[in-house]
């Protein structure tokens, strides 16, 4: 019998950044109102490459000036959305070196260094359980665990 508050299953898509600092601990960002701390980065607009969406969000999130050319692509994967119930997140994923201070900007209310093993409850399961796995295959002298 439906209640009539079924909500039908969403997708998203994203474009995150991936930052290391010098112990190869990955930055993270929490948005205001949530509890979940993910890689800096967010929903695609209308027209928006991947690459386009990750420069625009790393600059309206942490205030880092990045360009296209900075970006390696790390993949695309998809989990459970964070912060969004009934919701999927498909996530193309960028590394890039850190050149300048993030700071919390726009819509993040905090900033955390994570180890690339941390399985925290708190991570967002796109990082925790799909992204760190692709981090630690890709550069295992970064795993730091």
């Amino acid at each position: 019998m439906s209640t009539g508050t079924e909500r039908t299953p969403q997708h998203l898509t994203v474009s995150a950044v991936c930052f290391h600092n010098a112990a190869s601990q990955v930055l993270t960002v929490r948005k205001s109102g949530t509890t979940a701390f993910m890689l800096p980065g967010g929903k695609l607009e209308p027209g928006e490459s991947p690459i386009e969406a990750a420069v625009r969000e790393v600059l309206e999130e942490i205030g880092i000036a990045i360009t296209p050319r900075d970006l390696t692509a790390l993949g695309t994967f998809t989990a459970a959305a964070a912060n969004e119930p009934d919701t999927s997140v498909s996530g193309h994923i960028f590394c890039a070196e850190l050149t300048g201070e993030p700071k919390p900007a726009g819509e993040i209310a905090e900033l955390r260094w994570y180890s690339q093993s941390d399985t925290s409850p708190q991570l967002a399961p796109l990082l925790r359980d799909h992204i760190f796995p692709a981090l630690r295959d890709a550069n295992p002298s970064r795993r730091n665990d």
